[in-house]
């Protein structure tokens, strides 16, 4: 060949059928086209080559991709050729290259109009068309041998799953048949109530597509297995056994490796039980809808748990720590639990960092009103409670005629504006507001630092990843606030006073996971209206396991951990 380019490019041209691209054609890139590979390959009895040749098309028209791909499925389709336009390597631009002989020029719109000459040459042999004694429309392969084929490539299938589809390709189309494991994790998967369960297993039972061992009532006794380890009394439902709880789920019972949540929302006071790096599903411990979050309703909650037999870490917002050190509520002077900070103290916030350290929690002394529930040792910082916290602050602080409160207002047009004004916002709300390109430009220049300082606290501390020089980024976090008027609240005087108090990877010790709780057990509370009770504990433990192996290729978006 000689050194000079073609006259039109090698992708202005189907690698299949070897006719010219219009302007405003379609054409797919072969690489990206595996369906239409494995279909070329079952059509033509020959696999797709010379891609990584530059003077081979590397692209597939819109005709040729959905003919292959609709014959490759079953439909009665088929190409007008049993040869493809095969191609090789030209020799010289003017009697032996495709892509210079072409002249589409010529191409014109109409009924009569000339259609384009497509050589046939060396380097470029022309289609074969079908016919009926040498060269017949093959037949499409089996559906099943194309799927089984498909999902037996990938290393995502279990031993189980790969039996499961060998078991369909038996010649002819043999069904499955789910058993009780599979309509368990079906229900699971959909989040099905028990009545609705019931419904459907009786439909697929009705038309014979189960297997003869699923019982259409399993579904009304499913929360028997685990409502015995629980019990309703004064009040409050919880888990009398939690080692017998631990065992029936399969989960080794180590207090280290979990941590106690406990926190209120409007509906019900709970307490679950955390895994530290979230392996493991949360588990419900006590639950109650008419309790509400004072000092001695954790008192009997904690001693229902045998919080003193297990000794967890315990995880909550501050106001809960306030009650599990028996400290008073409300503004108060000492709010810290950790040491004598003085709230009321404003001239010495930003500039005082050691307070003197609480040695004791006497009754009566340093706003202490009850006798301490747990260890000081034993409570994690919240790391999701302090950066609500700090964004609460720093929305509050800002000009509600500014555009960046405005920005606020048009990014979550759902809230109100006393909720924004109140800098009320929620983890997810957050994110969107730091993935926000344009809001740090509507920002004034005190206003910015402080909120890039926020998000660099935010990624490089309160979350899975600590940076190098993260007291850095706190200090100059708190210098930002100070500069940009905010008081100095609990949530800031921890990071300021006692960095040392947090550990090392704040994610795996966060107690979102334990807000999340609070979504997923709603939905539960609206089911057994009236009736919280231990059946209600056992239903929700029913819905966290997995019985069945088999593994499928399109996945719940509902996270099933065991």
């Amino acid at each position: 060949m000689a050194c000079r380019g073609c006259k039109y490019s090698a992708d202005s041209f189907c690698y299949v059928c070897g006719e010219f691209f219009a302007k405003k054609a379609k054409k797919h890139c072969l690489e990206s086209c595996r369906r239409a590979k494995e279909a070329y390959h079952a059509y033509f009895r020959m696999p797709v080559g010379d891609q990584d040749k530059h003077w081979a098309p590397h692209v597939i028209c819109e005709y040729c991709r959905r003919t292959l791909e609709g014959w490759f499925r079953g439909e009665k389709r088929a190409m007008r050729f049993a040869i493809p336009r095969v191609w090789r390597e030209p020799t010289n631009h003017l009697t032996d290259c495709y892509f210079c002989m072409v002249d589409p020029s010529k191409r014109r719109k109409g009924k009569n109009a000339p259609s384009i000459n497509y050589p046939d040459i060396p380097s470029s042999i022309a289609p074969v068309p079908h016919n009926t004694t040498d060269m017949p429309v093959p037949q499409p392969p089996l559906r099943d041998e194309h799927f089984v084929a498909d999902a037996l490539s990938t290393d995502s299938e279990t031993d189980a799953s790969v039996a499961y589809l060998q078991h369909r390709v038996g010649g002819e189309r043999c069904p499955y048949y789910p058993n009780q494991e599979d309509m368990n994790d079906l229900v699971r998967e959909l989040s099905l109530t028990k009545s609705n369960a019931e419904l459907l297993i009786s439909r697929l039972k009705q038309w014979d597509l189960l297997d003869d061992s699923v019982r259409i009532t399993s579904q009304r006794k499913r929360h028997r297995g685990f409502s015995v380890f629980y019990m309703f009394k004064d009040d409050l439902c919880y888990c009398h056994d939690i080692e017998g709880l631990f065992q029936a789920m399969g989960i080794s019972c180590n207090p280290s490796e979990w941590r106690l949540f406990i926190d209120s929302s409007s509906r019900s006071l709970k307490a679950v039980l955390l895994h530290n790096t979230n392996k493991c599903p949360s588990i419900p411990l006590a639950h109650s809808v008419y309790m509400k979050e004072e000092y001695q309703n954790i008192k009997i909650l904690m001693s229902a748990l045998k919080y003193d037999h297990y000794n967890w870490e315990v995880i909550g917002d501050f106001k809960m720590v306030a009650f599990l050190m028996g400290l008073q509520g409300g503004y108060i002077k000492f709010q810290c639990y950790l040491c004598l900070w003085d709230s009321r103290n404003t001239a010495f916030h930003y500039k005082k960092r050691n307070w003197p350290l609480r040695t004791s929690y006497e009754i009566g002394t340093y706003n202490v009103k009850q006798q301490p529930l747990v260890d000081a040792a034993k409570i994690l910082m919240p790391p999701l409670h302090i950066k609500l916290g700090l964004i609460k602050q720093f929305v509050k602080q800002l000009d509600t005629e500014g555009d960046a409160f405005k920005h606020i207002q048009e990014q979550f047009p759902k809230l109100s504006e006393a909720k924004i004004k109140a800098g009320v916002f929620v983890g997810p709300e957050v994110k969107r507001l730091i993935n926000s390109i344009n809001f740090p430009e509507m920002l004034s220049e005190v206003e910015r630092r402080a909120w890039t300082s926020f998000v660099s606290v935010v990624n490089g501390f309160l979350g899975n990843h600590k940076a190098e020089n993260y007291r850095e980024l706190v200090d100059e976090l708190v210098d930002a606030y100070w500069k940009m008027g905010c008081r100095m609240s609990l949530k800031l005087h921890v990071l300021h006073a006692h960095l040392d108090e947090f550990k090392d990877n704040m994610g795996d010790y966060s107690e979102e996971q334990g807000e999340r709780f609070h979504q997923d057990i709603r939905s539960f509370e609206e089911r057994y209206q009236g009736q919280y009770n231990e059946n209600m504990m056992g239903d929700y433990i029913w819905n966290l396991l997995r019985e069945s192996e088999l593994t499928y290729r399109r996945q719940s978006r509902k996270n099933v951990s065991l």
